[in-house]
């Protein structure tokens, strides 16, 4: 806080969270506040995965139907599909190697891709909560209410840009990454106010003062136990890699001679970081969001089959096997994806680096494929772990723990990369400083 230019930076991250903050708490229109309480509360929708996922991600902000209710999860989809189109499509594949130029063409595909994405999202809310009455649309004519649909729409399509706008601003002028730290805003926004609920639910089922005070402390005590030895985990692997050692023998570029020197090519353990786990949650969530679409009190004998699917196959043990094989499915591909051991290979036989006693070229490539698919394992060992874990301790041991399953999985593996990814910056952000002060 003592250097101008990070203390300013600090403060506009703090201001831009107060107008996250502010923002979650304006209703779309048409919404009735009432309905949509009744809505969340109700049994068959609390336990919904698709709008506990969703919640999370934007904040707390789905539950109030609020302008910023869709969160950055459109923007991230459709960063997401454009990585993996990259791969898949020579052309853009081409356009991201054209550099600084090429990345923002892309970027700005991928704005285009979230209007349509966050619209599309807009209209199946809209047509769900209207259904279950949370939302009005005004007017009787076909013209108003066709006019209440596009406002409402539109609002929600202009919260994403918003949201998407103050993270870029962020990355520019604050510290870290502007979009992650919404999402990590977000989560930890949601903590306390749901601690707080455990503690009165653990005071209030021991009987209020006679045996309340020695349950909230035991709860107090366990959620602790638990939080800290999943942040640790989750750190520990976060930071894990295999660092393969790598050789540069003496050479001439130019009139400029370098020394012989060893690097090393660090692999991590969790290269594919939280996209996995969205990945298998996104293909999990079909049946349940299918069962949203048909009318509970519907006597049609598919719409039964789908509403009693959609409530049953999310808390049953098929569900948490399915979803850890889907993630280490989505690990391994999304690795195969994001890196290519070929082009390392020729990057290395170019520069004049070598691995000690493994030959340049395709004897390389298969090394350090090889080394890959190893720690590639343990990392969808991992993250398999650490999605269900959280997920069936707290439906089948800690059921009053709703702040378990709250930071559980998906929430903590994003608030802990988040966090040491903006301790890093601010690092090296204070280094430079103190070079430049050195040098000046």
């Amino acid at each position: 806080m003592k250097v101008p230019d990070l203390r300013k930076r600090i403060y506009f991250l703090l201001g831009m969270f107060i107008i996250f903050v502010f923002g979650a708490h304006i209703p779309v229109p048409g919404v009735d506040a009432t309905r949509l309480l009744d809505f969340f509360q109700d049994s068959n929708q609390s336990n919904n995965t698709l709008f506990a996922l969703l919640d999370i991600f934007s904040g707390g902000a789905l539950k109030q139907f609020s302008l910023f209710a869709l969160g950055v999860m459109p923007y991230i989809n459709a960063s997401i599909i454009f990585n993996l189109l990259v791969v898949i499509i020579p052309q853009l594949e081409e356009l991201q190697k054209e550099g600084e130029a090429g990345r923002k063409l892309i970027q700005q595909y991928v704005r285009y891709s979230t209007v349509f994405l966050a619209a599309f999202q807009a209209i199946g809310f809209l047509t769900l909560f209207r259904r279950y009455g949370v939302l009005s649309v005004h007017g009787g004519e076909t013209s108003s209410a066709v006019f209440s649909v596009i406002l409402i729409v539109c609002t929600m399509t202009a919260g994403v840009f918003l949201l998407m706008w103050i993270g870029e601003l962020i990355t520019e002028h604050g510290i870290g990454n502007g979009v992650s730290l919404i999402i990590f805003a977000g989560i930890v926004s949601r903590i306390p106010m749901t601690f707080l609920g455990d503690l009165n639910t653990a005071y209030m089922s021991s009987g209020g003062a006679q045996g309340g005070v020695g349950e909230v402390i035991k709860t107090l005590v366990l959620f602790s136990a638990l939080s800290v030895g999943m942040i640790w985990c989750i750190t520990y692997m976060h930071l894990a890699e295999r660092r393969i050692p790598i050789h540069y023998a003496r050479r001439q570029v130019g009139r400029r001679f370098y020394e012989s020197h060893t690097h090393h090519l660090p692999l991590k353990v969790n290269m594919a970081g939280v996209i996995p786990i969205i990945f298998a949650i996104s293909v999990l969530l079909i049946p349940s969001t299918i069962a949203t679409f048909f009318n509970p009190m519907s006597e049609n004998a598919v719409a039964k089959g789908f509403i009693w699917f959609g409530n049953w196959f999310p808390n049953s043990w098929l569900y948490f096997l399915v979803y850890a094989i889907l993630v280490m499915i989505f690990t391994y591909f999304y690795t195969a994806v994001t890196f290519n051991p070929k082009d390392i290979a020729e990057n290395l036989k170019k520069n004049g680096g070598y691995i000690q006693g493994v030959r340049p070229g395709p004897r390389t490539e298969a090394y350090i494929s090889r080394i890959l698919e190893r720690t590639t394992f343990l990392g969808a060992l991992y993250l398999a772990t650490v999605a269900v874990v959280p997920s069936v301790l707290y439906i089948y041991v800690f059921s009053n723990m709703s702040t378990l399953n709250l930071i559980g999985g998906t929430s903590i593996l994003i608030m802990v990369g988040v966090a040491l990814d903006t301790v890093r910056e601010l690092d090296a952000r204070l280094t430079m400083l103190k070079y430049e002060s050195a040098l000046g």
